[in-house]
Order: C-alpha cells, then sequence, then structure tokens
C-alpha cells in the first residue's frame, strides 16, 4: 500500500512540474551584408560606371524638376565651365593638383589607420609662413628664396601634424578630434597674420603680395604660371607612391595600420612609426599651402584651404590610397565644382542647387564602392529553402 501511494505521488508531481519550452529558432535577416573577398577588375569598373550611370539619371530628374532644362544642356554647360576655355582649363587642372597634393599628404597616415582630419590646418600654416617669406624675404635671389619657401612650408606643416601624432603615440588619444581642433588654432593664426599684413591697411586682406616684383611667384614656364605646380605635384605622386609600396617604412606604416600589436610583435617601434609618418604627412599637406600661395593665389587668407582638405578626404579613400588613381578622382571632383559653378551662372541656379547636384553625384559614387566591398544576401522565401 505504501508503494502504490509513492507511485502515486511521483506521477502527480511530474504531472504539476512546469513544462520547459524550448526556445524558437532565430529568424533570419532579410539582408545579411558579406564582405567580399576579391572582385575582378572589370566587374569593379562595371559597378563605378552604373553608379556614375545612375548618378547623371537621378541628377537630371532633379534638374528637370526644378529648372524645367533639359538636364543635357546643363551637362553640356557643366563641361563647358571644366573645359570651355584655355583659361578654364587650366584652373580645373589646379584645383585637381592642389586636391591631389593634400590627398597624397593623406595617403601614409590614412594607411597607417591615424584619421588626420588636420590637413586643413596643415596647409594654412604652410600657406602662412610662405606668405611671410615672400613679405620679408623678397629680396633674396629667386632659387634662395623658393628653397627656403619649400622647406619652411614643409617644417610648419609637420611641427602642426607632430603635436597630435606626439599625444597619439604617448597616450593614445583620439587623432580625429585632436587634427581637427588643430584646424581651428590655424584659422586663428591666419585671421592673426592676415590682421598684421593687411594691405591696403584696414582692408583686413593682404591683397596679392609683392604684386610689382613677382617675388616668391612661381615663374611662367612654356606659357602658362601653373607648370611648376603640375611637377612638383607630380613628383610627389610617384614619390608616395614609391614610398608606400616598395619601401621599409612603407610596409611598417601598413603593418601598423593592419594591428598594432602585430607591430609590436614583429619588433616595429609603433610610436616612432606613428610620429615618424605624421611628420611626412603634415610636410606634404604644408608644401601644398606653400603651391597655393606661391603658384596659385600669391595671397593669404582663410578661406586659402577651401575646404579641400576634408574633400581631400574623400579623394584618398576613394583611391584606396593609390596616388596615380588620386589624379582620377581628384579631376573628377575639380570638373564637378567648375561645372557647378558655371550652372549656377548661366542655368539661373543658385549654389545650393548646384552643390546639391555635386551631392548626388557624390553619393553614388561612395554607394558603387559600397557594392565593390560588400555583397547583400537576401533571405530566402520558404518555397526557395524547400
Amino acid at each position: 500500500m505504501t508503494e502504490e501511494k509513492k507511485t502515486a505521488t511521483t506521477e502527480l508531481e511530474e504531472n504539476e512540474a512546469p513544462a520547459v519550452h524550448e526556445p524558437k529558432p532565430l529568424k533570419e535577416p532579410i539582408v545579411r551584408i558579406v564582405k567580399r573577398e576579391d572582385m575582378k577588375f572589370a566587374q569593379r569598373i562595371a559597378v563605378r560606371l552604373t553608379g556614375i550611370v545612375l548618378a547623371l539619371l537621378v541628377s537630371a530628374i532633379v534638374i528637370y524638376a526644378i529648372t524645367k532644362y533639359n538636364p543635357i544642356t546643363v551637362y553640356e554647360t557643366m563641361i563647358s565651365g571644366a573645359f570651355g576655355t584655355r583659361t578654364r582649363i587650366w584652373s580645373t587642372v589646379k584645383e585637381m593638383l592642389m586636391l591631389t597634393c593634400i590627398a597624397v599628404g593623406l595617403a601614409p597616415a590614412f594607411r597607417m589607420r591615424f584619421w588626420n582630419i588636420g590637413a586643413e590646418g596643415q596647409v594654412l600654416v604652410g600657406g602662412i609662413v610662405t606668405a611671410g617669406c615672400m613679405i620679408y624675404l623678397k629680396d633674396l635671389p629667386s632659387p634662395v628664396l623658393f628653397a627656403v619657401m619649400f622647406c619652411a612650408s614643409m617644417l610648419a606643416g609637420a611641427l602642426w601634424a607632430f603635436l597630435p601624432a606626439l599625444f597619439k603615440a604617448k597616450w593614445n588619444t583620439n587623432e580625429t578630434l585632436f587634427t581637427l581642433m588643430m584646424n581651428y588654432v590655424a584659422i586663428q593664426l591666419t585671421s592673426f597674420a592676415v590682421a598684421k599684413w593687411e594691405n591696403p591697411f584696414g582692408s583686413n586682406t593682404v591683397g596679392v603680395i609683392n604684386q610689382n616684383t613677382r617675388a616668391g611667384w612661381f615663374p611662367t614656364v612654356l606659357g602658362t604660371q601653373y607648370f611648376l605646380n603640375v611637377v612638383l605635384v607630380l613628383l610627389l605622386t610617384v614619390f608616395m607612391f614609391v614610398y608606400l609600396r616598395y619601401t621599409k617604412h612603407g610596409y611598417e606604416i601598413a603593418v601598423v595600420g593592419e594591428s598594432e600589436n602585430t607591430a609590436r610583435y614583429a619588433g616595429i617601434n609603433v610610436g616612432a612609426v606613428i610620429i615618424r609618418t605624421l611628420l611626412l604627412s603634415g610636410a606634404v599637406c604644408g608644401l601644398a599651402g606653400c603651391i597655393a600661395v606661391s603658384g596659385a593665389s600669391h595671397t593669404i587668407s582663410t578661406s586659402t584651404a577651401g575646404g579641400r582638405g576634408f574633400t581631400a578626404i574623400i579623394v584618398a579613400w576613394l583611391a584606396k590610397f593609390n596616388t596615380f588613381t588620386m589624379l582620377l578622382i581628384s579631376l573628377l571632383l575639380a570638373f564637378l565644382d567648375s561645372g557647378a559653378g558655371e550652372i549656377a551662372s548661366k542655368c539661373k541656379l543658385n549654389d545650393y542647387a548646384s552643390q546639391m547636384i555635386i551631392g548626388i553625384i557624390l553619393f553614388f559614387i561612395l554607394g558603387s564602392e559600397f557594392f565593390i566591398n560588400y555583397r547583400l544576401i537576401f533571405r530566402k522565401s520558404g518555397k526557395e529553402a524547400a
């Protein structure tokens, strides 16, 4: 009788025990983003061309919706604004060279995953010391004056990049914020220099420096004043390509960019590489300031850099740090900028509308880079899965 009670009690406890619910399987997301391992060169070109075609189509719709103009006429106006005359061609080339020079300067830092957002300030300090040399050392022989300007501008840009590099190497500070804040300091220094050198007095502008003597101006060669700009930027482009691809320093930069721990394990002095690389990056951006002042505008102002330090980030990123590719991307952006200005004047659009067209085109170009690096996998329906 006792055994029967025990059996009944056990059965009752088993019946009263709470049921254990198995967890529901996780539902597969509708879309998954997967990194591509490799894409053929022809496929990459096809994706980029598709992005450009889509950008032009969307821009055409926007243009017609705003102005009722024929989009083809607007695109012809853009081409004319960038390449319509010899003067416009050289103006576009000048802008392309400035963007390329700054992007080349950013390339080693970005390859090391040091996000140097301070190119704007480094260009400005390079321009300040160049203008100072042109004002105070104008009596020097031209070769000596150019040598002093080049060295001084590179030194100024290198020193401007040294401070955030030192703090990053020693205390691992945030280089993005540090270099960004340095831009504002450089802008204030430029304002101080403009107030000190203003000409005529009270104009709040420096005016054209050495307009009569042209001391410190890049010489006119082959009928153009931008010939030396072309030579300098091409030399920098070749130098940086070789430096990053085929030198020990370039290899160390790549290793530090991939993993600092791996670099330390391989015996690389990470702090020294960071400082050395930023000195080089800042020096090239400082030289870009020299080119802007001595080889183009022949004056200094807070708009000498003109936002190119930020635009060059797009150039460097799209080019995947290949300095020769930077030339093509810089040409595209210079063309869009010149063409947008012509649209604003000829088609009676304001600057915001023309900049919106540039934004649409850049959006699709950046989007094409996404599809080159990643692919989308959509969830299969029940029938497809079966």
